[in-house]
């Protein structure tokens, strides 16, 4: 009851301070909670379907193509998502400048695809890539319609409705194609073909709204603009790529020490605790480019309206682990089916995961990307990253999927800690008033 009122007087003194910018944030918002509802129920549509016909083996070899994969779409996005959003948001009044921006951003976006490519092509000669090469070649596929689709320019320009829409069609196609052509374990290669479809229809589409709705045409840039959107976004790459060290690499290293079960087993519950995560990002994404806006023009204002996200965040992140941690038997007995019962040992670990990664956000990406602390993030991230490397390798050979999970769940609040010791030495406090 507390916790409900919290949130009622936050939300509420949240409107109160920004009455003029309250519409459209409220409108963006709802438009991208649309984009995670999605994300949350086409898996809980189709991953029960899917868990069940593929059983642990096949889904677990899906789990950890995927996760070999997110390497290269962490390569190709390149913290795009965040840098490009930012220059976008300042520069959106200015037509010259967005075409410029945009151009150069998919020329970067299209080298960094390029040089994926070949690398791909060099581990596909290893014999752990071999012998399901042609999993992890449909599944590469997903990196192009990545690469095209530009969701940094829909942020950016506070156009939320087209993420919405051409997410939910992404979705749709892949859930149901998956109820029409799966229907045994051998068709488990259908998987990351309906992806790749999905994602290349949705890439396609993006572009054509780009052209034809905002007008934004492209021009072959020079190339000092392409290189210094590149360096523009390394530290947001640094950044990113040190979270995705404490996110889909344990699923990898699970992969190179266990067998695919085993991986089935933890990829499935961290999948469910991922759509559970995707709740709080509508709101992150939302108020991004205002943060970022705002913090550019007025610092105080900024970091208030930035302790009012982090409060509701922390709200919701202590109901879902409380919701989580005592329904953790029920929901993966109903979700994933009695050949899961490994993973609810998991799920519980889990259970505190949308805390921490709730919390992280808000002091990480929203707080210093916008106070322009690039550096001291980057140095954050990677200081947690290699936390969980090192957890990881220490933890998965022993304990196998358990191992991997108390390596994530640790670097998590391992990273909440460290961002918030940066953050102070920056005289940024955002958990206490200074009153």
């Amino acid at each position: 009851m507390q916790i409900t009122e919290k949130m009622k007087l936050t939300t509420s003194s949240l409107m109160e301070t920004t009455p003029t910018k309250a519409k459209p944030l409220i409108k963006n918002f709802m438009f991208l909670m649309v984009v995670q509802i999605a994300n949350y129920v086409f898996p809980l549509i189709s991953l029960p379907y899917l868990v069940r016909v593929l059983g642990p083996e096949k889904y677990g070899l899906i789990a950890f193509a995927q996760s070999f994969i997110g390497y290269f779409i962490l390569i190709t996005n390149y913290g795009f998502d965040l840098s490009a959003t930012r220059e976008i948001s300042i520069s959106r009044e200015n037509k010259e400048k967005l075409v410029e921006i945009f151009s150069s951003v998919i020329c970067a976006k299209i080298l960094l695809l390029v040089f994926c490519f070949f690398v791909f092509i060099f581990f596909l000669q290893i014999d752990k890539f071999k012998k399901d090469s042609l999993v992890y070649a449909l599944t590469f596929g997903i990196i192009v319609g990545q690469t095209l689709f530009p969701l940094w320019l829909f942020l950016g320009l506070e156009k939320m409705e087209y993420i919405t829409i051409l997410t939910v069609l992404e979705r749709a196609v892949f859930t149901v194609c998956i109820f029409i052509f799966i229907k045994n374990m051998n068709d488990y290669v259908y998987v990351p073909l309906f992806n790749t479809i999905g994602y290349l229809i949705s890439g396609t589409l993006g572009l054509l709204v780009a052209f034809l709705r905002f007008g934004i045409t492209f021009r072959v840039p020079k190339l000092h603009n392409i290189f210094s959107q590149i360096k523009q976004g390394w530290h947001s790459f640094i950044s990113t790529t040190n979270v995705s060290l404490y996110s889909t690499t344990n699923i990898f290293i699970l992969g190179l020490f266990w067998n695919n079960v085993i991986v089935g087993y933890y990829a499935a519950a961290e999948k469910l605790i991922y759509a559970v995560q995707r709740l709080l990002i509508p709101l992150s994404q939302t108020v991004f480019p205002y943060i970022s806006k705002t913090a550019h023009e007025k610092r105080e204002e900024a970091v208030l309206f930035i302790k009012q996200i982090l409060h509701i965040n922390i709200a919701i992140g202590i109901i879902l682990a409380i919701t989580i941690l005592l329904g953790a038997r029920i929901i993966i007995k109903v979700i994933l089916g009695p050949m899961y019962q490994e993973s609810i040992i998991i799920m519980q670990i889990f259970a505190f995961l949308p805390l921490a990664g709730a919390v992280a956000n808000v002091l990480g990406f929203q707080t210093m990307l916008p106070f322009k602390m690039d550096r001291e993030l980057a140095k954050a991230l990677l200081i947690t990253a290699l936390i969980n490397v090192a957890l990881a390798f220490i933890l998965i050979p022993f304990f196998a999927h358990l191992g991997a999970a108390v390596a994530f769940l640790s670097t998590m609040y391992s990273a909440c800690l460290i961002l918030f010791l940066f953050l102070k030495k920056a005289d940024i406090n955002l958990l206490f008033s200074k009153k």
